[in-house]
């Protein structure tokens, strides 16, 4: 199976199809941080939509009538079988057909007691209702602060991930700026290598290695 073949679908794409789904969904990753700034800063691989756990069986039953959907799982990607509850897979790659190239990721995140549960680090939470915004097009989109958080916290830090970050710093608020190192502080007590000594201060600035 080739993982690198993507032709990922368009956000108006994405919008279309999941315009009539009865659920939250959003955008994430990198075209989420587009998505705050207005414009698209670099290519992207693929495409990523955030959805809630307990909401998997409407987005399967929803989608497989047109789709194949494949559980990403410790290394390994395998049909996604009807009735299929999934406890631990946070990843599923969707394409259309067995011959298709890969078109978009659904990522599955946690929810207890209408709290939104940042998994790296459970002690991280924020009001589920609070952790997506909105375009002018009404096109939802995970918080950027929330986005580098997921960034910065991965066990495999890549580039664009940094180039993330650098460019996302000045369009961050004072507040924005502050959840998220606050955020790589706790799940990284001894420090961060995108952390210095980490200020932040009324002139909006956030100091970084």
């Amino acid at each position: 199976m080739d993982i690198d073949n993507w032709q990922p679908l368009t956000i108006k794409e994405v919008s279309a199809l999941f315009q009539d789904i009865p659920i939250i969904w959003g955008i994430a990753g990198g075209w989420a941080l587009d998505l705050h700034i207005g414009r698209q800063t670099r290519e992207h691989k693929d495409i990523d939509i955030i959805v809630f756990r307990q909401d998997q069986h409407e987005v399967y039953q929803y989608l497989s009538k047109d789709w194949i959907l494949y559980k990403a799982y410790q290394g390994t990607l395998e049909r996604w079988e009807e009735g299929e509850p999934l406890e631990h897979v946070n990843d599923i790659w969707v394409k259309k057909d067995e011959q298709s190239a890969w078109a978009f990721q659904l990522m599955f995140v946690d929810e207890v007691n209408e709290d939104w549960i940042y998994r790296r680090h459970p002690a991280i939470r924020r009001k589920s209702n609070d952790i997506f915004l909105m375009t002018t097009d009404h096109i939802r989109y995970l918080r950027p602060e929330i986005q580098l958080l997921y960034k910065g916290g991965s066990s495999v830090i890549r580039e664009k991930d940094y180039l993330d970050w650098q460019m996302m710093l000045p369009h961050l608020t004072v507040e924005e700026k502050e959840w998220v190192v606050s955020g790589l502080k706790g799940q990284f007590p001894k420090g961060h290598r995108w952390l210095k000594i980490e200020n932040i201060n009324h002139k909006n600035k956030v100091f970084f290695l």
